[in-house]
């Protein structure tokens, strides 16, 4: 009996915290003005019709793509060696 009060104990935590969040977001969105959300949404529009967007910069995991990419197309562009 103990263990289904601490699963109803740690639920009723889960659902608070999650409120918690939720009231935080909230605030946060309702703290814009008019000028303000309108200003960010010609921003998301320019990014989206924006047909050159501007070169990321390369970082580790952009690296190892791209490095094992490459070795991929060196691997298809070997002839296939025969055995035998």
């Amino acid at each position: 009996m103990r263990l289904w009060k601490w699963i109803g104990v740690a639920g009723v935590a889960g659902v608070a915290a999650t409120g918690v969040v939720v009231a935080r977001n909230e605030r946060q969105r309702r703290a814009y003005s008019p000028d303000d959300v309108r200003a960010r949404l010609h921003e998301r529009a320019e990014a989206v019709d924006n047909p050159d967007p501007p070169a990321m910069v390369e970082g580790p995991e952009v690296g190892r793509w791209a490095r094992f990419r490459r070795r991929l197309r060196a691997s298809a562009d070997r002839p296939a060696s025969s055995s035998g």
